[in-house]
């Protein structure tokens, strides 16, 4: 699949919230309900990192595949073009902030 410059409209989230976006540099905070999740995906460039809030979020890697759990003060980092997927890991909502950078934004979705 190509690269997107966008990719909300791929995913439905119950809240999303752009904190700060700078050249190289954006801040977003997510909250999923128990059923939602961002799908399978990389970014070419930049970086994710994952700070959540309120809830828990589980994160699943490729290459290698891992899986991560994470709660309120959690934080994990996933390299450039490691593929990623990320589901509610609770039975409440989730709100995480997601740092991503330094370089420009994409988003590659796999099938």
């Amino acid at each position: 699949m190509e690269a997107m410059k966008d990719a909300s409209h791929l995913y439905e989230v119950e809240r999303r919230v752009h904190h700060a976006e700078r050249p190289g540099f954006r801040i977003n905070e997510l909250q999923i309900s128990p059923t939602q999740q961002v799908p399978w995906h990389y970014h070419s460039n930049i970086q994710d990192t994952f700070y959540v809030l309120e809830g828990r979020i589980r994160l699943f890697l490729r290459d290698p595949k891992e899986e991560i759990r994470l709660g309120p003060g959690d934080t994990y980092s996933v390299r450039p073009r490691r593929p990623h997927l990320v589901t509610n890991g609770g039975d409440t909502s989730a709100t995480f902030l997601v740092l991503q950078g330094i370089g420009e934004y994409d988003f590659v979705p796999l099938v």
